[in-house]
């Protein structure tokens, strides 16, 4: 099918602010589609059919699927692919049979304006998404561009900052970027009081630790003290080899069975804002530590899902890796586990106890694989002396699933 859906990045200089290419596409369509804020760029005697976006979005979406062939441009902000609805609509229309346009985008105009270079700067988007998500930007040095979700977020930004330790971080909004309305001001997270701002805005912080303030790492082993949790918590040394083992990759999944305080799993996805993950756990007050942890540490998105392994995962969609931190002597386990599992994924499960190890040899049996023993020390006090003190040793057992093993299991 030829290309009939067109989208074109517009800025907020308007129309005489296109190309000429971008000018030519727009002028031959049919049916335009976008904000009341883009089609109110048009000429007022533009007689063309106009459609705005619907709520829920989706919904805009299949009325442009259900149109297919007709000329169809739709109108977006700056660049359409960088949290734009570009990136939305190629998930559901081949690229074959659309014509994009960018403008250029915040992010892009933000960096022009500071002087900053775009490959050292963190970009996140807060439209339509947890404030929470923020948490995971933060570092004593960092540079951060943050799409707003309108006039509130510099605040939220602001308020955030100054609870973690930051409240020294300059703050930086640019409203309305490209147009004769653009207004730059700065001011410092503790003190941030601005109230007057445009709700079409971008957010650059300039991450200023307070003094005695140590950053917390995207690489694995978080503090133990990073979390709230009952005693259930994969330690921290442990927790950085299980992390390792586990090798998460950018837009993996990964089922964290077991999940306690749920530190595996948001460690699985701090490591990259691309990895996904669902934590199961049955105990409804371990449930509500992993809610908090996830905000607390950048991680919302971190599906929770309540009750027992065996039972809640037949529906869930395939991961690319599965911890097993609890439950290991859940009957049918293994087998529910490995059979969901993607060929060359890996399942790595930790135990404390002799019944766990015994569970596991009987998967090594079946799998394979290999065993580590991690046993970790630290030094406590002993009167007034310090003294090392053992943890309980941990048994950790890892496979990868390949095609081959995976047919024999089944064939057996």
């Amino acid at each position: 099918m030829k290309k009939w859906l067109s989208i074109i990045g517009i800025g907020e200089d308007g129309i005489q602010g296109l190309s000429a290419i971008a000018l030519a596409v727009l002028e031959q369509a049919k049916i335009i589609i976008g904000g009341e804020r883009h089609l109110a760029m048009l000429p007022p005697n533009d007689r063309r059919e106009k459609i705005t976006w619907k709520s829920p979005f989706d919904t805009s979406i299949t009325e442009i699927i259900n149109r297919r062939g007709e000329s169809i441009c739709i109108v977006a902000s700056g660049d359409p692919m960088c949290y734009g609805v570009g990136a939305t609509i190629i998930k559901h229309i081949p690229i074959s049979e659309i014509t994009i346009i960018p403008a250029p985008s915040a992010f892009s105009l933000a960096c022009s304006r500071l002087g900053w270079n775009f490959l050292e700067v963190e970009t996140l988007s807060l439209c339509g998404r947890p404030a929470s998500l923020l948490q995971s930007y933060i570092y004593p040095g960092g540079k951060l561009l943050i799409l707003s979700e309108g006039k509130n977020t510099p605040g939220i930004v602001a308020k955030m900052l100054t609870n973690r330790g930051y409240g020294d971080s300059k703050i930086t909004i640019l409203e309305r970027m490209g147009g004769i309305h653009e207004r730059i001001f700065t001011g410092r997270s503790a003190s941030w009081q601005e109230t007057e701002i445009a709700a079409l805005n971008t957010v650059a912080v300039e991450c200023i630790a307070d003094v005695g303030i140590v950053g917390l790492s995207r690489f694995p082993g978080l503090p133990d003290n990073a979390f709230h949790h009952d005693g259930q918590l994969t330690k921290r040394e442990v927790r950085a080899v299980t992390l390792s083992t586990l090798a998460p990759l950018p837009g993996e999944l990964l089922w964290d069975i077991g999940a306690g305080c749920g530190s595996i799993s948001i460690e699985w996805m701090r490591s990259n804002f691309r990895c996904r993950a669902i934590a199961i756990e049955q105990n409804a007050n371990r449930l509500n530590y992993i809610t908090d942890n996830a905000a607390a540490l950048g991680t919302p998105n971190l599906q929770i899902i309540a009750g027992k392994a065996p039972e809640v995962i037949q529906e869930l969609p395939t991961p690319d890796a599965i911890f097993i931190g609890g439950g290991v002597t859940a009957p049918g386990l293994f087998d529910l586990c490995w059979n969901r599992l993607r060929p060359g994924g890996r399942m790595v499960a930790n135990v404390v106890t002799l019944e766990g190890e015994k569970t596991l040899f009987e998967w090594y049996e079946k799998a394979g694989g290999n065993f580590t023993r991690i046993s970790i020390q630290r030094a406590e006090p002993i009167g007034k002396f310090l003294g090392w003190k053992g943890m309980s040793p941990v048994t950790q057992w890892v496979a990868y699933k390949s095609s081959l093993l995976t047919t024999e299991l089944c064939c057996n």
